[in-house]
């Protein structure tokens, strides 16, 4: 089996115990960006993985969801985070640099735009996460960064915040603008199995999951001080970030995941679909 797995730092907690050896993986885990393990479910490289939640929506046909397993927050989510040079409704017209890396993220900052904000910005798609915000980038009013370069660039004492920060007086976590639109979580990421593959094979690899995530969260101190270094943030705020994520999937969660399908799907932005879970063997 090839699972796929997002380098971030929100992944961490789910793969934290097979990364150590402590829970069996019987497995190959293959990392990318969400967009580009979309890609690869969709080709039919990979097996298992986590994808982008708007991609099952769009793709629901050649999926299972895998059950009580998602990357969700309940508020802010402090790594989908919008800079800007001026306030959200004022941005209509003007250059938007999307990241290529999250097709949910861009899916929701648009109807937050089409919506909740009255604006029709340009979205310019590119590298929103480089280190060096301005090199070979447009010249652009606002960015949508996502993953650990939006975490380093809202924590002031880091050197990206140090060396932009200022550009960005105007910050929007999506994951806060999404509850205050509807009183609901939010879910970017879900773990799919393709509707191929062996169910058995597929259970051994969501236990497997389960049992490293259910680890990874009972050691998010041990998670966060490794893990510190490597971004250069505290381990209290790698601690803050990852206790703010929610790694199952229920009811509420549930919830919130269908009524960003509905509203996509009214949108026309998605097919209409329905949510199928892995079946028991």
């Amino acid at each position: 089996m090839r699972v796929g797995r997002i380098p971030y730092l929100n992944c961490a907690p789910v793969y934290g115990a097979i990364d150590r050896g402590i829970v069996p993986l019987d497995g190959e885990l293959v990392s990318g960006v969400p967009s580009a393990l979309n890609r690869q479910m969709a080709a039919g490289t990979l097996d298992v993985s986590v994808i982008s939640a708007v991609e099952y929506a769009r793709e629901a046909g050649r999926y299972v969801l895998l059950p009580d397993l998602a990357i969700s927050c309940d508020g802010p989510v402090r790594s989908v985070m919008l800079f800007s040079t001026c306030a959200a409704p004022a941005l209509h017209g003007q250059r938007v640099l999307v990241s290529r890396s999250s097709m949910t993220s861009v899916a929701l900052l648009e109807l937050l735009f089409e919506q909740v904000w009255k604006a029709r910005p340009l979205f310019v798609p590119g590298d929103a996460e480089a280190d060096d915000l301005r090199q070979n980038q447009p010249s652009v009013a606002a960015r949508l960064v996502i993953g650990d370069a939006a975490l380093m660039l809202r924590h002031p004492e880091h050197p990206v915040a140090k060396g932009h920060g200022q550009a960005y007086p105007f910050v929007y976590d999506l994951g806060a603008e999404w509850k205050s639109w509807t009183g609901l979580p939010f879910v970017f990421a879900v773990w799919v199995a393709r509707r191929d593959v062996d169910v058995r094979e597929a259970l051994a690899v969501h236990g497997a999951l389960i049992e490293s995530r259910n680890w990874g969260l009972a050691n998010l101190e041990r998670i966060s001080s490794e893990a510190s270094a490597a971004c250069q943030l505290p381990s209290a705020v790698v601690r803050e970030y990852l206790s703010g994520l929610d790694y199952g999937l229920g009811l509420e969660y549930l919830e919130g995941l269908s009524e960003f399908f509905r509203r996509l799907e009214r949108a026309g932005k998605v097919p209409q679909g329905k949510l199928v879970f892995l079946p028991a063997a």
